[in-house]
């Protein structure tokens, strides 16, 4: 039975680099698919990794239609096995229902692949449905770490060094020079994200360049409120 699966997890957890992988693995035994990405940081029409690695692919657009894609695809007797979908967090809902049409009335695994939340902690409305129709959701073996050493959970948006919680939604990362402001992204720790702490922040408070990886005292714990004086107990 095809299924559609869901690879979810921050940035730098390697889903590009799995989605790569998979489509090679899957070509290798004479399958034949095709695979899609959108708002690659490299550029249009085009699967990339941080690790250098690279395919060519169909960019999708807010216009474009899954379902009557694959269909025309098959009318012209082409045979397809598998969908590959990358940044699919950028998808519109509707066309993750065209996804699930293809497997359901095809036959075809469609795998996508995405970040589930972005920088103000809220889904992307391509990852809520995909939450709500994916026949399984997995999370990348690889974790992504927050600069403390902890495993990551949240992808900050950095502009001109500082973190913010504000903006619009949809901001490709990596490309500094290309928009008003220079902006970077970078993975924390659920601690450190609630407290704005990236690791430029926490080299600033430690005063020191070179930072220890696993110096968690560099950030106190919020102070208690005022007229809290449980004991915990």
């Amino acid at each position: 039975m095809a299924e559609l699966v869901f690879f979810s997890g921050t940035m730098d957890c390697g889903k590009s680099t799995l989605a790569l992988q998979m489509e090679h693995n899957h070509r290798a035994r004479g399958r034949e698919g095709i695979i899609f990405t959108k708002n690659d940081r490299a550029g249009a029409a085009v699967i990339s990794s941080r690790l250098g690695l690279s395919r060519e692919a169909v960019e999708v657009t807010d216009e474009l239609d899954f379902w009557e894609l694959v269909i025309a695809q098959t009318a012209h007797g082409r045979e397809i096995h598998y969908v590959i979908c990358d940044e699919s967090q950028f998808y519109e809902p509707e066309q993750i229902e065209q996804l699930a049409r293809v497997v359901d009335e095809c036959d075809i695994d469609v795998y996508a692949f995405g970040i589930m939340a972005d920088f103000r902690t809220q889904l992307f409305p391509g990852s809520k449905r995909l939450i709500e129709l994916a026949d399984r959701l997995q999370v990348p073996q690889v974790e992504a770490l927050c600069w403390c050493g902890r495993g990551a959970t949240h992808n900050a948006r950095v502009v001109d060094g500082h973190m913010v919680i504000e903006g619009e939604q949809v901001v490709v990362g990596d490309v500094a020079g290309e928009t008003a402001h220079a902006v970077e992204y970078e993975v924390l720790c659920r601690r450190h994200y609630m407290r704005r702490m990236t690791s430029a922040a926490a080299r600033l408070q430690s005063g020191s360049a070179d930072i220890l990886p696993f110096d968690l005292g560099l950030c106190p714990l919020p102070s208690a409120p005022m007229g809290d004086t449980s004991s915990g107990q």
